[in-house]
């Protein structure tokens, strides 16, 4: 990708944020955003957009070690940094060093603080009696217990988890490098990961005491092993172990995730080239996944997925009952089939102020991934017209059945819920932006239109649901 075309990007992405912002603060101007938080905003799209522009150029031409050196550094540096100075901030902001409206990162925290204290007393029996009674499930387990081991050999610092969460999340770049340059090329790889290194949100979950960092790291690095041991043909014990173990410890984070990993594994195995893997190599593996598979529907993880599936997936009126249930009009919009195509935009950034605290802080990195969602969607096109959708397969199998099952949930305009998707979005971004010709260009300048509009759209519904206009 030539420099001058990422700045021609980056430029038309800061400025159609700046012209959202504005025109929504001047229409709805007694709803406007606070300053802070269009500084927050500001900052948060100047970040990424520039310092992209200004490193991938240097950094481009770099030998591997090199760059993949320098990217894993100044990411931990970012992050760590990040991560010290948010403790303070949200102490000033919130009287604790917990994020606006805290709720599960308390809960994991005050959790794994009860669970060291048992290992420490050597009350052991507690833990599996306090899991079996007290949790959500076993897709919320592997997070406390992870704090509890943290906790137990560093002592109660709440800082020690975002550090670990600095690290994983700047390994995470090195991860979709590999990832990138196996499925793609050396230069979507380098791409994809400068990107990751300055992606806001990646950046601002390692403040955080939820377990979304963690659970990224692990989805991305169980798809890159399992592309490895697909791309490398050496079925070694360790080639074959670690995505299984990566796989596993998904589904104590969050469920669908684990399978959605196992379905797209089956599908790159299904449509793997020839010269990749052949007839028989593809029986036995997608015989063993199959097995494995069933194992875990058979287990306690198989019940916590048809409870899952019933509660939250089956009754596609959730969201418009919850907006009755708020006393909030536009409850007939928010049904999962007119928010499903959306899948890889929403949220939408709000800018208004009637939107959470935590929101509104991070709305410049929501509309990050709003402007960089065109590109993950090109991919797909691009990849079939280029005949590259068999390595495709792998990531585009996993990134399209996790964004259909949060579509078709009471998840579907949650944050949250969309942050394991945001590598992926990024990696199949470079990957479109590396390979744009002329004529798509002009369908990006009509995406950037119609993202304008969607915005002022979406902000005028948060404001007219509560009455406010």
């Amino acid at each position: 990708m030539g420099s001058k075309l990422l700045r021609h990007i980056s430029l038309i992405g800061i400025g159609l944020y700046l012209l959202a912002l504005v025109t929504i603060s001047l229409v709805f101007r007694s709803h406007a955003l606070q300053l802070k938080w269009m500084l927050w905003g500001i900052g948060e799209v100047l970040f990424f957009f520039v310092l992209v522009v200004v490193f991938y150029p240097r950094w481009k031409n770099d030998d591997t070690k090199r760059f993949k050196w320098k990217v894993f550094l100044l990411a931990f540096v970012i992050r760590g940094l990040y991560a010290f100075l948010m403790c303070y901030y949200y102490y000033y902001q919130t009287g604790k060093a917990f994020e606006y409206n805290a709720g599960d990162s308390l809960w994991y925290h005050q959790t794994g603080l009860y669970l060291s204290r048992c290992v420490r007393y050597g009350y052991i029996s507690y833990i599996f009696k306090y899991l079996n009674a007290y949790t959500m499930g076993y897709s919320d387990q592997v997070y406390t217990l992870w704090l509890t081991l943290i906790y137990t050999i560093f002592g109660r610092n709440i800082l020690t988890p975002r550090i670990f969460k600095a690290l994983m999340s700047a390994y995470l770049c090195i991860v979709v490098y590999k990832l990138g340059k196996r499925t793609f090329s050396e230069r979507v790889g380098r791409l994809a990961a400068v990107m990751c290194v300055f992606m806001p949100i990646l950046i601002q979950s390692c403040g955080l005491h939820t377990k979304e960092t963690e659970m990224i790291f692990l989805s991305i690095l169980a798809l890159e092993r399992m592309d490895n041991l697909i791309r490398s043909k050496k079925y070694t014990f360790w080639n074959i172990f670690a995505p299984i173990l990566f796989t596993a410890l998904t589904f104590g984070f969050r469920t669908i995730i684990g399978m959605c990993l196992i379905f797209a594994f089956i599908v790159f195995a299904s449509v793997s080239d020839k010269d990749l893997m052949g007839r028989k190599g593809k029986i036995i593996i997608l015989a063993a996944t199959v097995v494995l598979f069933f194992a875990f529907l058979l287990s306690p993880i198989g019940h916590e997925m048809k409870f899952i599936y019933r509660l939250k997936f089956s009754d596609l009126k959730y969201h418009s009952e919850k907006y009755e249930a708020q006393g909030l009009k536009h409850g007939e919009l928010a049904q999962n089939w007119i928010m499903a195509p959306g899948a890889f935009v929403l949220p939408l950034a709000p800018m208004v102020e009637t939107s959470p605290e935590h929101n509104k802080m991070i709305h410049g990195s929501t509309y990050v991934n709003n402007f960089l969602a065109f590109f993950a969607m090109l991919s797909i096109a691009i990849a079939f017209r280029q005949k590259k959708w068999r390595d495709f397969s792998l990531i585009g199998a996993y990134e399209l059945s996790y964004l259909i099952i949060v579509a078709f949930s009471f998840a579907a305009n949650s944050e949250r819920y969309h942050e394991p998707a945001i590598p992926l979005i990024i990696l199949m971004s470079a990957y479109a932006m590396t390979r744009l010709r002329h004529k798509e260009l002009k369908i990006f300048y009509l995406y950037c239109c119609l993202l304008f509009v969607a915005l002022f759209v979406w902000n005028w519904l948060k404001l007219s649901a509560r009455g406010l206009i």
